[in-house]
């Protein structure tokens, strides 16, 4: 039987299009991100709300290639409407997480009641590069416009323009840019500046402002309209490019909350004057009907009280894992060193460190050879015996814990004996592995059920082990949200 059918994985699905990856190919997906732009403007006075200077040519922010995300990403979103006067909007929020050079499927985040000029703060967790979709409705549940915007590696002042009849020119003016002290005001006069129109549940990105009412869009406070939009660059080059593009706003395969009309299956949240939002708790609120269309995020044989269900239920909302045709996901079932390789390749992206093996016991057919060179390659993995790589035998805690602390290079300040006295078992822990585990403990990697205080290095690593341990190094990184975990 191929071991593939423990069913690890189901498939990853990029953004903007669907892509499907063989089942083989996709185990577990969060890599390291690159930026799209630089992780803050140089320092200038403030000016006010949606006050940017312009010649009317595009205003750009100056571009890097290899920023690492930061935790501290978040965005404040408000809505305007300068020259109308509607009373109340409704915002359809949404992400679509980076990883790599590709983005997951669509998750809903909720249903907000606006009223104009009100702002919300969503904090912990997104992460530099994720794509946030607002879809606008007015009251009486009408379509009325749509935006995307990219999360800069600082705080974000986002603020959408309605024009002033929303229900018949349905054109959304997005500004926003970097809000390093978060005061809800764009921190230099670069900015990102465009449109989006919306036609039967079609969207457009335009590149130029030239066929655009734009006088509704100018009111005092406001900056001056452009004649070309600024764009984020993964907007406009790439492969998935938006800009002079039209995309569905709605397709078949979107999570049910995202094309019901707006509080008819969950409630529409009211923004107050102090609304914040945490990613984590988003996720795991809406995560039954948050997803797309296919996907399983509950297990018959994982209870709502189960120790690791938090994570098993995420990784399996981003479609990283898959439980079995009977429904189970089997959390006790051991974990293979082929298996681990398989999920690390796709958690990962990594440069190469150490040349690849060609080892004996595993053939250039076996299902995780590629896993098994790639990771290797990474620096995961130790080897004994380099003709040969046990990709059957069967882990240990402290075998996952030491292919992470190495491939990872997680450091530590302090003593390691202050850092290890937490564990009341810490004298099992061998001198050679003593550093590596002190690093993962100080980097809060390190799961342990039912004991917190038994590190238990020599128990079987099962499924539901290594989900926890993986999804905790991916929190480190800063790659995903911390989840709510009791």
């Amino acid at each position: 039987m191929n071991p593939i059918n423990l069913n690890w994985s189901k498939i990853l699905v990029a953004a903007v299009s669907v892509v499907a990856l063989s089942p083989i190919s996709s185990a577990l997906a969060v890599p390291k991100l690159s930026s799209p732009v630089a992780s803050k403007f140089s320092s200038s006075p403030q000016t006010q709300l949606l006050l940017a200077q312009s010649d009317g040519e595009a205003i750009t922010i100056p571009v890097t290639s290899n920023l690492v995300p930061e935790k501290k990403s978040a965005f404040t979103l408000a809505i305007w409407q300068p020259g109308g006067t509607i009373k109340e909007v409704i915002a359809r929020i949404s992400i679509k997480s980076k990883y790599g050079n590709k983005y997951r499927q669509e998750r809903f985040l909720g249903d907000y009641k606006y009223k104009i000029k009100q702002k919300a703060n969503f904090v912990k967790g997104f992460k530099l590069g994720d794509r946030i979709v607002i879809r606008l409705y007015d009251t009486n549940n009408r379509f009325i416009g749509y935006s995307e915007f990219v999360c800069l590696p600082e705080n974000t002042a986002v603020n959408l323009i309605l024009s002033a009849n929303p229900s018949e020119y349905q054109v959304v003016r997005t500004f926003y840019g970097f809000d390093v002290n978060n005061d809800s005001i764009v921190d230099n006069t670069n900015a990102y500046d465009y449109f989006t129109e919306v036609n039967n549940q079609k969207v457009t990105f335009l590149n130029s402002s030239e066929k655009i009412n734009i006088v509704q869009y100018q009111a005092a406070g406001f900056s001056k309209v452009t004649k070309t939009g600024a764009y984020p660059t993964s907007f406009s080059e790439g492969d998935f490019a938006v800009v002079d593009k039209s995309i569905n706003a709605f397709d078949a395969k979107l999570a049910k909350a995202l094309i019901v009309a707006p509080g008819s299956l969950v409630k529409l949240v009211p923004i107050t004057e102090n609304s914040s939002f945490e990613l984590s708790q988003l996720l795991s609120e809406y995560r039954q009907i948050g997803v797309a269309k296919g996907i399983q995020v509950s297990f018959s044989d994982i209870s709502k009280k189960y120790w690791a269900r938090e994570y098993i239920s995420e990784l399996a909302a981003m479609e990283v894992i898959d439980g079995f045709p009977d429904g189970n996901f089997r959390p006790n079932a051991p974990v293979t060193r082929a298996e681990l390789a398989a999920l690390l390749q796709k958690v990962f992206i990594k440069s190469k460190v150490r040349e690849a093996i060609n080892f004996k016991d595993v053939s250039s057919k076996y299902w995780a050879y590629d896993a098994i060179r790639e990771t290797y390659e990474m620096g995961f993995f130790t080897v004994l015996n380099t003709k040969n790589f046990n990709p059957t035998q069967k882990l240990n805690r402290i075998d996952v814990l030491i292919t992470l602390a190495k491939g990872l290079n997680y450091k530590f300040t302090g003593s390691t004996e202050d850092i290890l006295s937490v564990y009341s078992d810490a004298s099992s822990i061998r001198s050679e592995h003593r550093k590596f585990i002190a690093a993962l403990t100080e980097n809060k990697v390190i799961v342990n059920y039912p004991n917190k205080k038994l590190l238990n290095p020599k128990k079987v690593a099962t499924r539901a082990d290594v989900c926890a341990l993986l999804y905790r190094a991916m929190v480190s990184a800063g790659e995903v949200a911390d989840l709510p975990v009791k």
